[in-house]
């Protein structure tokens, strides 16, 4: 697993390479001393037949020879870039070395080291038979920064951070569990972290995570991490909230259909994202502050699991009528986006998978994004999904979907109708929160049974490499 970038600025033993190369242009081949005739073979092939991509072998060279493809989509064209990545990574781990040349004008050199770097995720804990690779991504190019290749790997290990949190399985990463990985991750990135237990839960009157936890034989956690640099930039904080629904049965509202409890174990999706871009964000010492905010708890059908019809009171006198236990991760997230504005937040960003109903809208190939924040910041954050192409759709909130949310005996129901079910399931949370705020529900890409390209099977870690986009482009447009 490709876990740091070595930079060099020139070749070493220009006569004998071995790794990939990646070209934007013709003219980059003179970069590299190729004989005349390789190098005629190499033009013809890659430019005049166009071929993408090249083996290139002789008693000196061992060699996967990549072309930029030329798009008028700034998006696509980096995407293309990433999945050319992941496929030099297939032909890099079986080499003694990860070696990287990308001498030139290489414009979309950066995000195909990512998608190499990306591709070589690998979740071995539980295999009794451990393979090896290389940890190291020798990176020979005069066209990147060494800035630019310390982000691309603090983004990554973060990420990679994000996946192993997804992937653990439920009997190991329970809600104190989880709050145990967050300490260490604090201790280990630089963050400072503060884990509230049941008790101190209960005294602040946390309403929607005793109810979801109450089926449960054990306690839910509530973590927060912060990361205060000396002179921030930002006069309020921006806060991420994650939800931590660490295990989903669905509670009494047991999931109905087949299968649907099999990866029930990243429904903390949400959390880990939080979880990652805070560790980049230490990492990277961005110069703003930023809270982090987890609540977390399995979702049980035990003995004294809340029961649909129950009624439940939130800090801020907002009554819930629980017409649904497996809608259960709205009721969490209400408590931290209530917890949220005791620190007077510039902007509030939760991340959850949410609804089956975002991911029945878009697919996996983005998340839903929809919120009272301006439109500034919502831009700004679409801008981050385009550049790292981990995309955003915004959908409306417009007030006719409170309709859907009326009770008869309490001032809302957890459930709305049968359409629109993901933007019922933010108005809900609209009703917890009156700062700037966005809702991102990635039900749809945070997790996948079969890989695709630099996204592997399991975890994805969706949104750490947009946050910590959004969050380092905030920091340049501040300066």
């Amino acid at each position: 697993m490709l876990t740091a970038i070595s930079l060099k600025k020139s070749l070493d033993n220009p006569t004998a390479l071995q790794g990939v190369i990646y070209l934007s242009k013709e003219g980059d081949l003179e970069h590299y001393a190729f004989k005349e005739k390789e190098k005629a073979f190499l033009k013809d092939m890659l430019f005049s037949k166009n071929k993408e991509q090249l083996t290139f072998t002789n008693g000196t060279h061992q060699l996967l020879i990549f072309k930029q493809k030329e798009s008028s989509s700034e998006t696509y064209k980096a995407e293309y870039a990433r999945r050319a990545g992941a496929k030099a990574w297939g032909f890099l781990k079986d080499l003694d070395a990860a070696v990287a040349y990308g001498l030139g004008e290489n414009v979309s050199l950066a995000p195909f080291l990512e998608g190499c770097m990306l591709a070589s995720y690998s979740f071995q804990k539980y295999k009794t038979e451990k393979k090896t690779f290389p940890s190291t991504l020798e990176v020979v190019a005069n066209g990147l920064s060494q800035q630019e290749a310390d982000f691309l790997q603090l983004s990554i290990n973060a990420t990679f951070v994000a996946r192993t949190l997804v992937n653990e399985p439920a009997i190991f990463l329970t809600a104190p569990q989880l709050s145990e990985e967050i300490e260490a991750l604090g201790k280990e990135y630089g963050f400072e972290t503060e884990i509230f237990d049941e008790t101190r839960i209960a005294s602040l009157k946390m309403a929607g995570l005793l109810a979801v936890n109450a089926g449960s034989e054990l306690p839910p956690t509530f973590s927060i991490m912060c990361h205060r640099p000396d002179k921030p930039i930002n006069d309020k904080p921006i806060v991420l909230v994650g939800k931590g629904v660490v295990y989903d049965t669905g509670g009494l509202s047991l999931k109905p259909t087949a299968n649907s409890m099999d990866l029930m174990k990243s429904d903390m999706a949400g959390a880990a994202t939080v979880v990652g871009t805070m560790c980049a964000v230490a990492k990277l010492n961005l110069p703003i502050e930023v809270i982090g905010l987890i609540p977390a708890t399995d979702n049980r059908p035990g003995y004294n699991a809340v029961t649909p019809g129950d009624v439940i009171e939130y800090p801020n006198g907002k009554t819930v009528e629980i017409l649904n236990t497996d809608a259960e991760g709205r009721l969490i997230l209400a408590d931290a986006l209530i917890f949220a504005q005791k620190y007077n937040p510039g902007l509030v960003i939760d991340v959850a998978t949410l609804t089956g109903a975002a991911m029945a809208a878009i697919g996996k190939e983005g998340a839903v994004m929809m919120g009272t924040a301006s439109q500034e910041w919502k831009s700004q954050l679409q801008q981050a999904g385009e550049t790292t192409c981990e995309r955003l759709v915004e959908f409306p909130i417009w007030e006719e979907y409170d309709e859907q949310l009326k009770s008869n005996i309490a001032d809302i129901t957890n459930l709305g109708g049968p359409t629109g079910g993901a933007i019922t399931a933010g108005k809900f949370l609209q009703h917890f929160i009156d700062f700037e705020w966005i809702h991102l529900d990635i039900a749809g890409p945070a997790y996948s049974k079969s890989s695709d390209s630099y996204k592997p099977a399991g975890g994805s870690g969706f949104g750490v490499r947009l946050l910590t986009r959004f969050l380092s482009n905030y920091t340049q447009s501040t300066k």
